[in-house]
């Protein structure tokens, strides 16, 4: 299997939240990173294998924040 890159689009509002994000994607199966970035929004990049993108998304709807976006799934060569 290939490496996925995923990104999603998640309003960070303090520390806590980073680390609720940052467990919630660490323990979906087959993540190997887990990254931060901060252009004109805050965004989680995670890398990994046979990562089920749209669950991890639902995910951080749920527990964290009602206005997290899938932005994009890709291969990563």
């Amino acid at each position: 299997m290939e490496q996925q890159k995923i990104v999603i689009e998640v309003p960070l509002h303090c520390e806590r939240c980073k680390k609720k994000i940052m467990t919630i994607c660490t323990m979906a199966d087959g993540v190997t990173s887990v990254t931060f970035q901060r252009e004109e929004k805050e965004k989680v990049v995670i890398i990994g294998e046979g990562i089920d993108a749209a669950g991890v998304a639902a995910c951080l709807r749920k527990k964290v924040n009602k206005y997290a976006r899938l932005v994009s799934v890709a291969n990563d060569t």
